[in-house]
């Protein structure tokens, strides 16, 4: 993947934001009432949407297993039952279990307390944790600047025309992360709104009457023409 955008970079994405706001509000994202809520959403919502957690995570507080304590204890079996709804839910069960048997060790007050690199190497070295999850994690439970993206992001930013070739996680989150200031609130934000445009309108088959980027997308310009 290369990046395209070559000046001003600073100013665009700062203005990509500020879009993106004015199209869909202030969302205060992520929906979770404690740091270990938020690792487990984190974890769960790989390859699936966020009601099948939602799903997931409502048995796990309804059996009163919601604690690194309480979910070590119980059996795999159990566990897996619990997680059934979030989908791939023996796979994870097992990164569940790998980051709770961590924890149990190394407790996530006492991992956030390092900076970002070495909270993200220590988080990267559990099982079932990639960046994504593991930006998730810093940016959302331990509220450190570190810039989240995914699939939605890759495809805005790419039909936006600032970027060229298949999806790079850290040469995307690069972008971000070299050109922003470190506001843990602006990454937030930034990450959730993103997320809510590709799901609402920049879809796999894009909306594009619903969206405000119009003028700014190389996408849309090229789709008129050919019209």
């Amino acid at each position: 993947m290369r990046i395209v955008l070559e000046e001003n970079l600073e100013k665009k994405l700062l203005n990509l934001y500020h879009l993106l706001k004015t199209q869909h509000g202030t969302l205060r994202w992520w929906p979770a009432d404690t740091p270990f809520e938020v690792a487990l959403g984190a974890i769960l919502t790989q390859a699936t949407a966020w009601r099948n957690v939602e799903k997931a995570i409502g048995n796990l507080k309804a059996a009163d297993v919601f604690t690194p304590e309480q979910i070590h204890a119980i059996s795999q079996d159990e566990l897996e039952e619990l997680l059934r709804p979030s989908g791939y839910y023996k796979m994870k069960t097992k990164k569940v279990r790998a980051y709770v048997e961590h924890i149990m060790k190394r407790p996530m007050q006492v991992m956030f307390k390092q900076d970002v690199p070495e909270l993200r190497d220590e988080l990267l070295s559990i099982y079932g944790v990639g960046p994504e999850t593991a930006d998730s994690i810093i940016l959302y439970a331990a509220e450190k600047p570190s810039f989240v993206v995914d699939t939605y992001t890759y495809r805005l930013i790419s039909r936006l025309g600032w970027v060229e070739g298949n999806f790079h996680y850290e040469r995307l989150r690069a972008l971000f992360m070299d050109n922003l200031s470190h506001d843990v609130d602006l990454f937030n934000e930034y990450h959730a709104l993103i997320v809510r445009h590709g799901a609402r309108v920049c879809k796999k088959t894009p909306q594009c009457d619903a969206c405000n980027m119009q003028t700014n997308c190389t996408f849309f310009l090229r789709k008129t023409v050919q019209q």
